[in-house]
């Protein structure tokens, strides 16, 4: 593992990225969206496996051959000699709808979703859950940037110099598209916890889907962090590019794990910087449960 090189970040419109998703840009920029696409939007760490594998359960129920979830909702902007390139994978998808990811800032996604009216469904995660995830997700995976320490990462976070950039202008920007898109869907990751039942009825009822109670039930047994974790389709474990001694790709999946990571000074300094940088009133996350 620690023979590959990490990548470097650079600032890319304005946003922190790595080569290995903007090489394809130029394809990216020019995917044709069909109306019956759903895209996966989400900052990294914030519920993306989760709602990919409600998805394509909802849709394709549990298939007789396992195909791993990465193969089945393709990362569209990510480019590299071991897993292709998303759009490609996504061009080559034989189900209909297609389940596609990404972590774009909503400036960037493809023009073509909004011109074919493509159903969104995007999850927001709050900010010191999200931190936490997101630094220990870049402790193990060798094709992200280097951490560094908690302390400074954190840092970097609230100054929006972390992959993909603002956390801040990532969730509201996405938040404002909402106001303007009806074909977009705003789910919270600590909602999906407290009732993932409840959830995946709003998702259902976004989508026009009326499941049955035992497909209901079966998709919201086969969700759940401990099932998913340990699924070998669905957990990551087949990436080689992953470190699961550093740390599991899907670690705890819970609410108000920032507690374990912030000191009290980060704590308050935290959440007067949030105060400057969150201005909407009507986006409002939860840190506890």
């Amino acid at each position: 593992m620690d023979a590959v090189p990490r990548p470097e970040m650079f600032d890319f419109h304005g946003i922190s990225m790595i080569p290995s998703f903007t090489k394809n840009w130029e394809n990216i920029q020019n995917f044709q969206a069909r109306p019956d696409d759903i895209l996966i939007a989400t900052y990294p760490k914030a519920g993306t496996t989760w709602v990919s594998n409600i998805l394509d359960l909802l849709y394709f129920g549990q298939r007789e051959k396992p195909i791993p979830l990465h193969d089945r909702v393709p990362f569209m902007e990510m480019c590299n000699p071991v897993m292709g390139s998303g759009t490609d994978l996504a061009d080559k998808l034989p189900t209909s709808p297609r389940l596609i990811k990404t972590h774009l800032p909503v400036q960037f996604v493809p023009k073509s979703f909004w011109e074919q009216k493509s159903r969104i469904v995007y999850t927001a995660r709050n900010a010191k859950d999200n931190v936490v995830s997101f630094f220990h997700f870049d402790r193990m995976n060798m094709d992200q940037p280097e951490p560094g320490d908690w302390s400074s990462y954190l840092e970097r976070f609230k100054q929006g110099k972390v992959l993909y950039g603002s956390w801040y202008d990532h969730v509201s920007n996405w938040w404002k598209k909402k106001q303007t898109y009806s074909n977009l869907h705003y789910m919270f990751f600590e909602d999906m916890v407290e009732d993932t039942g409840r959830e995946i009825d709003k998702l259902c009822s976004f989508l026009g889907l009326t499941p049955s109670a035992e497909e209901k039930e079966r998709v919201t047994g086969g969700v759940q962090f401990d099932n998913m974790k340990k699924d070998g389709m669905a957990n990551y474990s087949t990436n080689i590019v992953m470190d699961f001694k550093v740390s599991p790709f899907m670690r705890k999946g819970k609410v108000g794990d920032w507690k374990n990571h912030f000191t009290v000074d980060q704590n308050e300094e935290f959440d007067e910087d949030y105060k400057t940088k969150m201005k909407d009133p009507t986006l409002q996350f939860r840190t506890e449960i």
